[in-house]
C-alpha cells in the first residue's frame, strides 16, 4: 500500500463548511501522482512510450472531513487488465482513523500517436503487481 498525507485547506471547504466533494478527486489525483513517482514514473522521460489516461473515476463519501484536518490517502491496485488497471484510494482522518471517503480510477495505457489503447509495458505491470490487492 502507498500512503500519503494531505492537509485540509479552508479553500477546500464549501458553503457547509466541510471538504467539498470535488477537493477528494484532487486528494486522490495527488496519491496517485505521488505512487507514480514512487514506481520512477513521474517525469515523461522516465518510460518512453508509457502514457496514461484517467478512463474512469469515482469516489463514495462516507464522512465529512474539515479546514485544519490532515487526512491519509492510501492507494492500492485492484486490477490490472491488459491495456488497462484500476486503483483504489482509502481517505481517512489522520488522527483517529475514520473513513471518509472511498474512491476508485481505472487508467489506459495510450499510444497518442496512434490515438489508440496499448498494452501496459511489462516492466510497468511487474511494478504495479506490487502493490496488487484484488477486491
Amino acid at each position: 500500500m502507498h500512503e500519503i498525507e494531505v492537509y485540509v485547506r479552508f479553500s477546500e471547504t464549501d458553503a457547509a463548511g466541510h471538504v467539498n466533494n470535488t477537493s477528494y478527486f484532487l486528494y486522490m489525483e495527488e496519491a496517485r501522482t505521488k505512487f507514480f513517482n514512487e514506481l520512477g514514473y513521474g517525469h515523461h522521460e522516465s518510460l518512453p512510450g508509457l502514457n496514461l489516461i484517467l478512463a474512469s473515476t469515482k469516489c463514495d463519501y462516507i464522512a465529512q472531513s474539515y479546514a485544519g484536518q490532515t487526512l491519509k490517502v492510501a492507494t492500492t491496485v485492484s486490477n490490472i487488465g491488459n491495456k488497462s488497471f484500476t486503483v483504489e484510494h482509502l481517505i481517512t482522518n489522520a488522527d483517529s482513523g475514520t473513513i471518509i471517503a472511498k474512491g476508485t480510477a481505472t487508467l489506459v495505457s495510450f499510444d497518442f500517436e496512434q490515438q489508440k489503447t496499448m498494452p501496459i509495458p511489462e516492466v510497468v505491470r511487474t511494478n504495479l503487481e506490487q502493490f496488487l490487492q484484488p477486491q
